[in-house]
Order: C-alpha cells, then sequence, then structure tokens
C-alpha cells in the first residue's frame, strides 16, 4: 500500500529562505523541481484545499516525499533550479530538448590562416565569430564569403600537403598561399578584410577595398586593381540584398506562441546588425502549464545551458512581461558575468526584430498543430480499417537495404500519433548470413529487436514488414519465438508487398497470421499512413546502407598491403597524387616515392594489378 505524503508533518520543518525543492514519486524519482523566495510559502501552496490547477492537483496527487535546498538569494535558487531540471528532467516540468552546440564562424591563429566552420568551447586559438543558429546557415556564410574574400577554408591537412594549386585557386576563390603563389603581406590583408565583414562593417570594407584598388591603378598593377573592383561589386550586392539591419545591435528577439497545449517558441539571433538566423522550438509542456510558466522556463533553460556554446547577448528582447522577469535578468547576468536585460517594451528596429519573431512563432505552431492534427486524423482511420478496439500509439516498420548482397543493413522506423519519432529509430549492420538473403535477414533483425523482455510502453501495436510473405513469414516465426515477452499485447503484423509496376497505391497489405489481403482506397488518408512509414523506413534503410557501403569502398585498397603503413600510404597518395594515379603507375613511378623500396613498390603493383 502506498504510504500517504504527511505533508502537515513536513511544512512544520520547512524555512522561509529562499532555495529549490525537488518532489519525488513513491518509486524515489524526481517529478518536479521548483525555486522559491520563501521556500515555506511557497510549498504551503501546493496543499490547500481549494487547488485550481489540474497540474498541480495532479502532481500533488503523485508527491510520496520532498527535499529542499537553501539559498543565499533568489538568483542562485534559479540557476541551481535550472541545473537539477537538466539533471532529472521531471516529467511535470517544461522541458528544452535542446543538446546541440552552436556553430560559429573561425579564423584561425595561423601564418596562412584559415576560414572554417567552429563547434563546442572555444579553446582553440583564433578569432570567432557567431554564434550561428545552424550549420546550414555557416555553410551559407562560408560559400557566400569564398567568392568574395580568398582565404583559404581547407583543413590543415590539406594545405600541409600541397605540392601545387587547387581548383580553389583555378576558380579565384583561394590566394593558394599553400604553394606560395600570394606573398603574405596581400594574404593578411585579405584576412583582414574578411574580419571586418564578419564583424557587421561592410562599408569600412567597400571603403579600404577602393583606396587598395586606387593605390594599385595607380601603380600600374591592373590585374590587382581588377580584382579589387570585383570585389567591391559583389560585396556591394551582398550589402544590397541584407534586408534586415540594425545600428550594430547585439540581441536576441524572442517570440512566444502558446495554443492547445503546444508552445513555440522562435529566436531571432541579430549580431553586428545583421540577423544571422532563426530557430523555432517546441518544448514539452506539461497539462495545463501557464503561459508565463511556460516561457519562464524556456528562457532560463535556453539561457543558463552554457556548456553548448550558446553565448547570451547583453539585450534579450521578449514578447511579453514575465512575473519573474527581474529574478531572470538578474541570474543571466550573474551566470554571463556581465549585465543582460530582458525587455519587452521595445521601439524602431528592435520593434521590427520582435515582431517578425513573433509572426515566425506564431505560423511554426500553426504548422506543427495543423501537422499533428493530421497525423492523429490517420491514426483514428488507420484503427477504424483494422477494426481495431484499443487506440494505436506505436507503429514500427523494418526494411532491408543492400546492394547485391554487400553490407546488408535493416532499418527500424517508429511513429506515434505525433508522426515519425526519431529518437527510436535504429539501423541494425546484418552479418552471418548468405549475401542477398532477405528472409535471414529479416529474422536477424527481429530477432535482435524482440529477443527481451518488452516495456509495455515499447510494444508497438502494428508492426509493418516492407515485403510479401516470405518476409512476413519469418516475421510471424520471430513473435511467435518470443511471445512470451508480450506480456501486456502483442503486435499486428502487417506485410507491404509492393504490386507490379511498385507503384505508390497498388501496394498489397497483408495480414499476419491470415494472410488476407486487406483492401484500401488509393485516396485513403489510413493508405498514406502506411505509406509515409514504409517511404521512411525505405529512405532510412537506403542511407544507412550507402554510409556503411561507402565506408567500405573509401577504405584504400593500400590498407590491405602488408609492410605499408599509414606514413608510406600517405607518401605514396601524395607524391602520386591519388588512388587512381597510383593505379595508373608503373613498379619504376612506385619505386621514385620516398621510403618505397624497389621490392615493395613491385609488391604494389601486383596487388593492384591481381
Amino acid at each position: 500500500m502506498t504510504q500517504v505524503f504527511d505533508s502537515a508533518a513536513f511544512l512544520k520543518t520547512v524555512t522561509q529562505q529562499p532555495g529549490v525543492y525537488r518532489m519525488y514519486d513513491s518509486s524515489r524519482t524526481v517529478i518536479y523541481v521548483g525555486k522559491a523566495k520563501n521556500l515555506k510559502n511557497r510549498l504551503s501552496s501546493y496543499f490547500r484545499s481549494n487547488l485550481d490547477n489540474e497540474k498541480t492537483r495532479v502532481l500533488v496527487k503523485n508527491i510520496a516525499a520532498i527535499d529542499v535546498t537553501v539559498t543565499h538569494t533568489e538568483t542562485e535558487a534559479l540557476i541551481l533550479e535550472h541545473n537539477y531540471i537538466k539533471k532529472y528532467m521531471p516529467r511535470y516540468n517544461v522541458l528544452l530538448r535542446d543538446d546541440k552546440s552552436y556553430p560559429y564562424i573561425v579564423i584561425t591563429d595561423h601564418k596562412h590562416p584559415r576560414l572554417g566552420v567552429y563547434r563546442g568551447s572555444k579553446k582553440s586559438k583564433g578569432q570567432f565569430f557567431g554564434p550561428y543558429p545552424s550549420g546550414g546557415a555557416v555553410r551559407e556564410s562560408l560559400h557566400l564569403m569564398q567568392k568574395i574574400f580568398p582565404v583559404r577554408q581547407c583543413e590543415d591537412s590539406y594545405y600541409k600537403n600541397r605540392s601545387r594549386p587547387c581548383l580553389q585557386y583555378q576558380l579565384k576563390r583561394c590566394l593558394g598561399p599553400c604553394t606560395n603563389m600570394v606573398s603574405d603581406d596581400e594574404y593578411q590583408q585579405q584576412v583582414e578584410l574578411a574580419t571586418l565583414f564578419l564583424q557587421g562593417k561592410s562599408q569600412d570594407v567597400i571603403g579600404q577595398m577602393i583606396e587598395k584598388m586606387q593605390q594599385a591603378s595607380d601603380q600600374l598593377q591592373f590585374e590587382q586593381a581588377a580584382r579589387f573592383r570585383d570585389q567591391i561589386q559583389a560585396l556591394r550586392k551582398v550589402s544590397e540584398q541584407q534586408s534586415v539591419t540594425g545600428a550594430g545591435e547585439q540581441l536576441d528577439a524572442i517570440g512566444f506562441a502558446y495554443q492547445n497545449g503546444m508552445a513555440c517558441i522562435h529566436v531571432l539571433f541579430i549580431r553586428q546588425g545583421q540577423v544571422l538566423g532563426s530557430r523555432s522550438y517546441f518544448p514539452k509542456v506539461p497539462n495545463a502549464s501557464s503561459a508565463d510558466e511556460v516561457f519562464t522556463a524556456f528562457i532560463s533553460q535556453f539561457y543558463l545551458s552554457g556548456a553548448n556554446g550558446r553565448v547570451i547577448p547583453k539585450q534579450i528582447l521578449i514578447s511579453q512581461a514575465l512575473e519573474e522577469q527581474a529574478a531572470i535578468s538578474a541570474a543571466l547576468s550573474e551566470f554571463a558575468k556581465y549585465k543582460v536585460v530582458l525587455t519587452e517594451k521595445v521601439r524602431a528596429d528592435r520593434a521590427g526584430f520582435l515582431r517578425l519573431a513573433c509572426t515566425n512563432a506564431q505560423s511554426a505552431l500553426t504548422s506543427q498543430l495543423s501537422h499533428k492534427s493530421t497525423m492523429l486524423q490517420r491514426f483514428y482511420l488507420l484503427q477504424e480499417a483494422l477494426d481495431l478496439e484499443q487506440p494505436i500509439k506505436r507503429i514500427e516498420c523494418y526494411d532491408i537495404s543492400h546492394t547485391m548482397g554487400e553490407k546488408t543493413v535493416a532499418s527500424s522506423v517508429v511513429f506515434n500519433r505525433e508522426g515519425p519519432l526519431k529518437s527510436d529509430y535504429r539501423l541494425f549492420n546484418i552479418s552471418g548470413i548468405t549475401p542477398g538473403d532477405d528472409y535471414a535477414a529479416m529474422k536477424q533483425v527481429l530477432t535482435r529487436r524482440f529477443r527481451d523482455l518488452q516495456a509495455v510502453e515499447n510494444i508497438p501495436d502494428i508492426v509493418f514488414i516492407d515485403g510479401g510473405l516470405g518476409q512476413l513469414a519469418q516475421a510471424e516465426a520471430v513473435l511467435d519465438d518470443f511471445s512470451a515477452n508480450f506480456v501486456e499485447k502483442e503486435p499486428l503484423l502487417i506485410g507491404i508487398a509492393k504490386g507490379v509496376t511498385r507503384k505508390a497505391g497498388l501496394e498489397t497489405l497483408i495480414m499476419g497470421q491470415t494472410h488476407e489481403e486487406l483492401e484500401m482506397a488509393a485516396d485513403s488518408p489510413a493508405l498514406h499512413l502506411i505509406q509515409h512509414i514504409r517511404d521512411e523506413s525505405h529512405r532510412f534503410a537506403i542511407t544507412g546502407h550507402r554510409q556503411r557501403r561507402d565506408k567500405a569502398r573509401k577504405q584504400s585498397t593500400l590498407e590491405s598491403i602488408a609492410g605499408v603503413g599509414p606514413k608510406r600510404r600517405q607518401a605514396i597518395l601524395t607524391y602520386l597524387g591519388g588512388l587512381q594515379e597510383v593505379k595508373k603507375a608503373s613498379v619504376d613511378d612506385l619505386a621514385r616515392v620516398p621510403g618505397i623500396s624497389h621490392e615493395l613498390a613491385q609488391k604494389i603493383y601486383d596487388t593492384l594489378h591481381h
């Protein structure tokens, strides 16, 4: 029998100081973390007789124990609360699932600096610009800069081993410092101009370029003057295309939208007066959470996660005032070691940024709700088509991919009532079977998936097998062998056999056990759901197979030759210019490579031409 939590006895011992509290259920799992300026008053509010919040009533029913940690200030409490939420991931807290580090553009500290992408803590020497909202935004910026500033973007290993200029030099997108095609001073000038551009000083860059163009022209260096002219024209075009600019602003603008129990927060990143990009977030929201609670939790978790490289700007524009706005500002200031201001009262350019963030938040939320509603409707219709009494909550689909039996891979994709559950996707490398035996591959992947005792929430309601009767029979045999692992329910098996023309809508659906064919109209949303799942499984399997196959094929043939280690292999490839040139080389050509004897050269030649 579950022991009832004695709130009265507990509250007699609670201090009135600020601090953080953790609530536990009967299994000693943390279910909620909160902070308070006055712990006694805050915790007492949970145990009133007239609670009007459904979420709080459900939470209180599950409390078996409470721990408190006293802090000196409310700011310390806010930071500690964030750390606890990140550690325990309590189910009744608003949770932000964002563990990706943000990318930067870096100009390295080398003799010939490199422009590149950088993630993680800034331990390397160099200048960092950002953060950018995504890797795509960085790559787009670097691609643009390559056309304007001919600074190298190649990796150091590639740069150090060049004996002649690469294709980027021929395209006039690099000055070729690796082969001394440019003086150090001229290269450094381009690096300085690129630095100014990344700092948002485009007009300063144009001014310097005009001056350098004039100097080159006066000295009759017309080729160099023409290069500066082309750079100026390209840079002016970019400046004209920049649609949203400000006067050197360093801020984030955060739009918030909340509807039907779902929230979307859209963050606009503004650096050096330019919008570097944006990102929408959909935090996990417990039932009956207020908009203020959701928005407050997001801002705290978003900016106090310093481990992912996120920089806290000095100004954060928010779309609505918060009850704990001053406390959050103080906590962020203490965390960042400089003053951080949250404000919702803005005008002019800042108001424009904030409106843009709010518009994007509402648009993204509407799209997400529409997708969720459509997916839910398709689940209902599939349940109806299959005449199932219980709602469908989890669907899995399995597919096999290989090339003539080479590097066989099986995919497992999972859908729930909100769509693809990508965190549960799995790839299985298949081995120990006859190459090309899809039946054995299907048996192996399903055995590995279902051989262990299954938790109820992980048991799929439906398992789709991308294949005909043969694959379906293998699935039936596996599930029969492990039927003892399905305590609460057993999955319904359905095979998806491709039609003769292999066109969408002409698939044959084969029910497990009875092997009866299931008829569905070509325009049925339930069939569209099945096609979506099957196509996703097929895509995931092909992607996994190609990665495995390409990895194997990229391994140099030289690796299998005794006596040719990493250093000799690198020397051969560098000296001759790649594996294809090595294959064309004669024994004498191979013997000219430093460190390669004539005997070893003959051995290499024989292996490559066997």
